[in-house]
């Protein structure tokens, strides 16, 4: 908008329409807006001559008159309850006033003294009074100056008004209305630091959003205390043997709302497969929160896991291996899991388009109409993926991730930075959704989130590594007005990893025809002689789930398990011919040779049974121990001091580490510091 210059204001002042006019015309425009109060008290004058003509020595209608009178302005004090304390008092004042004359000059008149003494200086003062009070409300300074002190003209947003305020316990949400033409959104973005800096509160503290039906209009909302400095520990699976259409809940937002996301798409909500970026440095706690996913989604009856971690090996997924179908612990193996993705996407889209699936739905894990297996959905999960795509091609995961939204798989890239020079942009953009935890620079947070996240308030560059587990989570199904708030990770424990994978392990899906056998014929035997890693407290190896032969596909015309079949019978083959080769050397009918020396071995120690005793029987012992430990004033407890009193409750590891996990989902143990020790909680702070 065109500013005015002292010229004009000067004709304006004469104009009362901008187009021209006299001095008599320009006052009585400037003279309208005050009439009103003058007009009210002539009114009042003029009708106390007919009313003391009806009504003069009538006692019913004095006593009305007076009832009138006080409730006009008791009414008057309860309408202005929502105005300023000024205004309420001055409007009851003038009604009272008003009101009581009139009353007194219905009765004996107006005339009458000292009535018309008290009209002739009281209605004047009270209208001047009300034309005083209209001067003074223009502000030629703006708005903002009475409303806020002058602190948005401080923080260079000069001339905003606040059209709305919202304040909580720990949230205060502003609605800002931008001078039009003069300031946008950006320019609050930019005056984020100082904001903050006037508020005396951190950066991270300051979040901006747009409002979507305005240009000139942003919602400021500052969040001044940090509720996410304590540790968060996992309060237990959200959806324990359900769907993973379920969400799945990943930590707590600054206001304790829970974090959700989403795998699997949802054609009713418009909401595609997910395709995750998670960033962060050494030390901002990225790994432990995928772990908290991964524990999560392992509850779930309806998916299976592939996991590849050739740098760390067992060191992030160890407590969970026995839970994932297929873990690429080295760069072969995941080199032959990237390429057995490759052909299992377009097999399993096939085998949707075959049952009429648009795209994975819960449905498709059942069994189907003419009673073919169900095809449970599947998540691929790339830890250290930057080692992964710099030994093989920086654009690998670009065509995974845009034709697998289709076939029910999600693709997870773990990662510390997600440089250029690491992952294409086309890989960035096809993954769609980021979940971003501390980062070394502002540049750095650029590759996992946009920019409007970023000028929102979003700052992982601040914490780098020093509050591990903050993060932010941009992703399908999240709110857009979520986007720029913090959150804060569960946190798991081993022991509790542990019991996931024991606990689940009946309800887990097993993995599909149609993706076991793309897989089979893509790598062969790295897929069908993938390594699997027995369960907590037991050293039984299992064998590797595979079936020995598929059912042909009467429509393609072609047998899924042919392609294995003779492989393995080709191995089995070499493996004989080994055999009598080695056999032309044996003479079975030979005498066995003499005895030199004999070695002494330990006898072994007799085995101590353990006794047999029913599952609340072990429980009720457990807590006999924990309540020992606690009697004995010991501070601190693991896992491996309750090992020590194992004959009272006849179990393994794996089920006193399932024990002790639910001693810290009931609040009788906290966790602390060091990893595998708990505080004990008495009973009635638990309770």
């Amino acid at each position: 908008m065109p500013r005015t210059t002292p010229a004009d204001d000067t004709r304006q002042q004469y104009d009362a329409h901008g187009e021209g006019g006299g001095i008599g015309e320009y006052l009585l425009h400037r003279a309208k807006p005050h009439l009103p109060p003058w007009l009210a008290g002539a009114g009042i004058g003029l009708a106390s001559l007919p009313a003391h003509y009806f009504w003069s020595g009538q006692p019913g209608t004095t006593a009305g008159l007076t009832l009138a009178s006080v409730a006009l302005t008791g009414l008057t004090w309860w309408a202005g309850k929502s105005t300023t304390q000024q205004r309420r008092l001055h409007s009851a004042v003038t009604v009272a006033a008003a009101s009581t004359w009139f009353t007194a000059a219905a009765i004996a008149g107006p005339a009458a003294e000292p009535l018309g003494e008290l009209y002739f200086i009281g209605a004047p003062a009270l209208a001047l009074s009300w034309n005083i009070r209209q001067i003074l409300r223009k502000n030629v300074d703006g708005p903002t100056a009475s409303a806020d002190g002058g602190f948005l003209e401080k923080v260079g947003l000069a001339k905003t008004q606040v059209l709305r305020s919202e304040v909580g316990p720990n949230k205060a949400s502003f609605d800002l209305q931008l001078p039009r033409g003069e300031l946008t959104p950006d320019d609050v973005s930019k005056n984020i630091t100082r904001i903050a800096g006037a508020l005396d509160v951190p950066k991270t503290a300051i979040r901006i959003q747009e409002n979507p039906d305005s240009a000139s209009r942003v919602m400021l909302t500052v969040v001044p205390l940090d509720l996410l400095k304590n540790t968060v520990p996992c309060p237990g699976p959200s959806a324990p043997g359900e769907s993973i259409s379920f969400p799945v809940v990943v930590g707590i937002y600054e206001d304790s709302t829970p974090v959700t996301m989403w795998f699997p798409g949802d054609p009713d909500a418009v909401r595609n497969a997910m395709m995750l970026l998670l960033m962060g440095m050494t030390g901002s706690g990225k790994s432990e929160g995928g772990l908290t996913v991964l524990a999560e989604v392992l509850t779930r009856k309806d998916v299976i896991v592939w996991a590849s971690d050739p740098s760390k090996a067992e060191q992030t997924l160890g407590p969970i291996l026995p839970a994932i179908d297929w873990a690429a612990l080295d760069m072969p193996s995941t080199k032959a899991m990237i390429e057995a993705l490759t052909a299992v996407i377009p097999a399993r889209t096939a085998w949707l388009a075959k049952y009429g699936y648009k795209q994975w739905v819960p449905a498709c894990a059942e069994v189907q109409a003419d009673g073919s297996p169900g095809m449970p959905y599947l998540l691929a999960w790339f830890e250290e993926a930057a080692k992964t795509i710099r030994e093989t091609d920086d654009d690998v995961f670009t065509g995974l991730s845009q034709e697998a939204r289709s076939a029910g798989v999600s693709i997870v890239l773990s990662m510390q930075r997600a440089s250029g020079n690491q992952v294409s942009t086309d890989t960035r953009a096809s993954l769609g959704s980021s979940w971003c935890h501390g980062v070394r620079t502002e540049r750095d947070a650029r590759f996992a989130l946009d920019d409007e996240v970023l000028d929102a308030g979003a700052a992982p560059h601040v914490w780098k590594d020093k509050k591990p587990g903050y993060s932010y989570l941009v992703a399908n199904g999240v709110p857009d007005d979520q986007w720029a708030s913090p959150l804060r990770d569960y946190l798991c424990s081993v022991d509790y990893l542990n019991w996931v994978v024991v606990t689940f392990a009946d309800i887990r899906a097993t993995i599909d025809p149609v993706t076991a056998g793309a897989a089979a014929r893509a790598v062969d035997r790295a897929f069908t002689a993938r390594k699997r890693y027995p369960m907590p407290g037991t050293s039984d190896q299992p064998e590797t789930t595979m079936p020995a032969r598929y059912e042909p596909d009467d429509e393609d015309g072609y047998d899924e398990g042919a392609d294995y079949d003779r492989h393995s019978r080709a191995v089995g083959d070499e493996d004989d011919d080994e055999e009598e080769r080695e056999g032309e050397f044996i003479d079975a009918q030979a005498e066995l040779p003499e005895v030199e020396q004999v070695i002494q071995f330990a006898a072994r120690p007799p085995e101590v049974s353990r006794p047999e005793i029913t599952t609340a029987e072990a429980r009720a012992a457990m807590e006999e121990v924990l309540d020992a430990f606690e009697d004995e004033g010991r501070d601190t407890v693991g896992t491996r001091d309750f090992m020590e009193y194992c004959d009272r409750y006849g179990r393994g590891r794996s089920w006193v580490s399932g024990q002790v996990t639910q001693f810290l989902l009931a609040g009788r143990l906290a966790e602390t510091n060091e990893a595998g020790r708990y505080r004990i909680v008495p009973y009635d702070v638990a309770a």
